[in-house]
């Protein structure tokens, strides 16, 4: 998943070679958490209102998509937010009932008049949390999760991986998606599984079984075992119902005669 990562920012970052960054630096930039990695739930940040809020606060006791951005990037956050938008509204959940959206700035530099502008228009603003931080609390953020990005001089930018991440309720990382290759049915899975069954109904506990996570392409595959198993179990359930029910009318039958 780090290699994909990496690769979908060098292709997204044109003229990185030539930029103000060392081969060091590029090989850096990555997503790369390690394992039960979790987002510290008292970090404090600025919202666009201009209060003082935290990581837990911000969440809501949801399970989250968190958007790590650069309010000013010119290459790939615009695009990445615009598709996390049309995504999160086909999942079929409800932004601030089943789920969070929190947008972290990852450039200290940016102003609160920089957030408003990079996501005035772009997601919806029910569930959805914008913040801003200091130097100090976005690099705790970042470090607590595994996010790897790099200042590049040359270009006065930031390069980032080009990934989103979904947390449980309790701040932990569930998963790592590509913000650029993001589809709908990847990021309610995802969202579902950070939920741990407590959004989707039934259908999206059944859906969790019927497919597993794909770390190296950052998808969600079908678990062609589980779906048989499970297709199997409902053909013999409804065909002991049929029987009962032919059984049940052929005594009804002999008890009328």
């Amino acid at each position: 998943m780090r290699r994909a990562l990496l690769i979908v920012v060098l292709a997204a970052w044109p003229g990185i070679a030539s930029a103000g960054l060392t081969e060091q630096q590029i090989g850096s930039v990555a997503f790369d958490p390690r394992p039960g990695a979790r987002v510290p739930m008292g970090l404090s940040f600025t919202n666009l209102a201009g209060e003082t809020v935290t990581m837990a606060q911000a969440m809501g006791e949801r399970p989250t998509l968190l958007i790590p951005a650069d309010f000013t990037c010119k290459q790939i956050c615009g695009p990445a937010l615009t598709i996390a938008s049309a995504a999160l509204q086909q999942t079929g959940l409800v932004a601030g009932r089943d789920y969070s959206v929190v947008v972290i700035g990852i450039d200290p530099r940016d102003t609160l008049d920089d957030a408003r502008r990079f996501t005035q228009g772009q997601i919806a603003t029910v569930g959805t949390t914008v913040l801003s931080g200091t130097r100090e609390s976005i690099g705790q953020l970042l470090q607590a999760i595994g996010y790897h990005d790099a200042f590049d001089s040359g270009r006065d930018a930031v390069a980032h991986p080009a990934a989103f991440a979904t947390l449980g309720a309790d701040g932990r990382l569930v998963r790592m998606l590509s913000s650029l290759a993001l589809q709908p049915t990847d990021l309610r899975l995802a969202l579902l599984e950070a939920g741990r069954g407590r959004i989707g109904g039934l259908a999206g506990r059944i859906a969790l079984l019927c497919y597993g996570f794909d770390a190296v392409h950052g998808v969600y595959t079908r678990r062609i075992t589980t779906v048989l198993r499970i297709a199997g179990a409902i053909s013999v359930a409804l065909l002991a119902g049929a029987i009962g029910l032919m059984l049940l009318r052929s005594s009804k039958r002999g008890a009328s005669a």
